[in-house]
């Protein structure tokens, strides 16, 4: 669990970043998926709005969208995932992050890391 991050129910992190917000999964979904094969991921440019899917992750035992914690416009990928998608796995906070979006509007409805871990440890 990272102190520094907030979360969503479907078990993404943001870290805010001046106005550039950095996503991934969590540590828990990941875990819950098993091996990564596959990252997909908008494209730079893409505006999303909080809550609309922004792509999905394939494992050996799932497929599950994502769905993006914050509003605002891609401003980068981690294409490294497109060869590496299990980075994911190996460093879920770190090297295996997803995209940086530029804040069109203040994170709102996202969760401590105490308020996630209660979530995660009731799922699991």
């Amino acid at each position: 669990m990272q102190k520094d991050l907030l979360y969503t129910k479907t078990h993404e992190w943001v870290r805010v970043e001046d106005a550039i917000a950095v996503i991934g999964i969590t540590d828990f979904a990941q875990e819950q998926l098993g091996d990564i094969t596959y990252v997909e991921l908008p494209a730079v440019g893409t505006v999303l709005e909080a809550g609309q899917e922004m792509g999905s992750v394939e494992s050996v035992k799932a497929a599950s969208e994502l769905y993006c914690p914050v509003s605002g416009e891609v401003v980068a990928i981690n294409e490294e995932l497109e060869a590496t998608p299990e980075k994911v796995n190996t460093d879920p906070f770190g090297e295996g992050w997803m995209l940086r979006v530029r804040l069109s509007a203040e994170p709102a409805g996202l969760l401590s890391p105490e308020e996630y871990e209660e979530i995660a440890k009731a799922e699991h």
